[in-house]
């Protein structure tokens, strides 16, 4: 038997109308728990955990509007549906005044208990995931608070522009934290209640770019089967995040000016222009300014982003934060792994702050997941780490590691110094080592490299 969608309290002393709502909700996938009077369904609310509860406006112990305060006393965010008969309605209505979600009025139609219940549950499951990930965004928003000068600098200085509307563009390795800084500017700001939008503009064509960003028509081109709203539009009241801008192409760039200029577009198909008030965040590990004199990268479009730089200090230059960051990840990775995981070891503590973090706080976060994962507790121990972690060059071995282990750990380090010293640029690090592209790309998979 396929376990129940989720528990549903009747409170109602009318064994007719628990019979109905028993067997639809039982049809529906739900686990019904009945209750005839208030004080039994309020004992039964803490037992069963019910996502939603049916509850009589007329009960023999309690008026339904004092036994709404009381289950919303109890649990507010449960969902509580009023069943009414003619000539209480005006106190139903009352009752979703004081938090109800809706009512059914007697006598009960299985098929619009159906409607209700489906409205009601998807209802709850939408307030359960805003709430997770608002509890998750303040989690990784304090990944931000730091001790080291540098950061806060940024800190403060994405702070200020978040009070504007200027242009914001991050600069830093990839790792840093880039698109983390940006929903932090966009919570921070006067859009925090509009729509945060991310975009990659890594590999994006001009077409898909367009379609993307702008929308299309219907019948724009093969396969635009219906009109499409873009990204721009959707955002409408909020910002937008353009990750990775360094990398797109001189046809985007155009594109990416004009409306940057004019804060308007056409939809693909359409000569209609289209004005939106969005905020623009921009991205990259690039060097622009170099971009720039390479012909690469249009200077008015560099100008038209640059309006306030932020950098994003690498995590080698804040290293007094390592343990802080640690500490995070630890208590997160153990959570989503349900392993108890309480601590790290002065010495793999000692290798996570003397080691260089090319992949920077992203790298920092796939080691110590890595270590609870492959790891049994309750302490990550230098066993845990990879060995690119525990040893730093050819001296492997006095660490006590095999071989090949310590083969590999050197491939890692010298990998590592590659991307850093080209700032995570993968083809520019492969031309470094004298080796192709795509053999970088294996040696990275391989490797777990980020």
């Amino acid at each position: 038997m396929a376990a129940p969608l989720g528990t549903v309290l009747i409170i109602d002393d009318d064994p007719d109308v628990q019979e109905v709502l028993k067997d639809r909700l039982e049809s529906l996938g739900y686990r019904p728990v009945p209750a005839l009077t208030a004080s039994q369904g309020l004992e039964l609310l803490d037992e069963a955990s019910p996502q939603m509860v049916f509850l009589d406006i007329e009960l023999p112990d309690m008026n339904g509007l004092e036994a709404l305060k009381a289950i919303k006393k109890k649990q507010n965010d449960v969902g509580v549906v009023i069943i009414t008969a003619y000539g209480t309605i005006e106190r139903a209505v009352q009752a979703m005044k004081d938090g109800a979600y809706d009512f059914v009025a007697k006598p009960l139609k299985p098929s619009y208990i159906a409607l209700v219940v489906e409205r009601a549950m998807e209802r709850e499951r939408l307030k359960r995931e805003v709430a997770i990930l608002s509890r998750e965004a303040g989690e990784r928003y304090h990944l931000v608070v730091s001790k080291s000068s540098k950061m806060n600098r940024a800190v403060e200085s994405a702070k200020m522009a978040a009070t504007t509307k200027s242009t914001v563009l991050l600069l830093g390795e990839s790792g840093t934290g880039k698109e983390l800084f940006a929903r932090a500017i966009h919570n921070w700001s006067e859009r925090k209640s509009g729509p945060f939008i991310a975009v990659n503009c890594v590999g994006l064509s001009k077409e898909l770019f367009e379609s993307e960003l702008f929308g299309h028509e219907k019948g724009a081109f093969t396969g635009a089967h219906q009109l499409k709203k873009g990204k721009m539009e959707l955002a409408h009241g909020g910002t937008v995040f353009l990750d990775e801008i360094g990398d797109v192409s001189t046809e985007i760039q155009t594109k990416l000016l004009r409306f940057l200029q004019e804060r308007e577009f056409e939809r693909v198909g359409s000569t209609k222009p289209i004005q939106v008030d969005v905020r623009i965040i921009a991205a990259t590990n690039r060097n622009l300014e170099e971009l720039v004199k390479q012909g690469r990268f249009r200077d008015d479009l560099y100008y038209r982003l640059n309006v306030i730089p932020i950098a994003l200090p690498a995590l080698r230059e804040r290293k007094e934060d390592i343990p802080a960051l640690v500490h995070y990840f630890l208590q997160r990775f153990s959570k989503e792994t349900k392993k108890n995981f309480t601590e790290v070891t002065p010495e793999a503590m000692e290798k996570l702050l003397s080691y260089d973090w090319p992949g920077n706080v992203r790298e920092l976060a796939n080691v110590i997941e890595r270590a609870i994962v492959l790891g049994h507790g309750p302490q990550i121990t230098l066993q845990d780490l990879s060995p690119a972690i525990v040893s730093k060059g050819p001296d492997a071995l006095v660490d006590g590691l095999p071989y090949r282990e310590a083969l590999d750990a050197c491939r890692q380090q010298i990998i590592a110094k590659a991307l850093s010293q080209t700032k995570g640029n993968r083809a520019a690090a492969a031309k470094l080592l004298g080796i192709e592209r795509r053999h970088l790309l294996r040696l990275m998979k391989c490797f777990g490299m980020q």
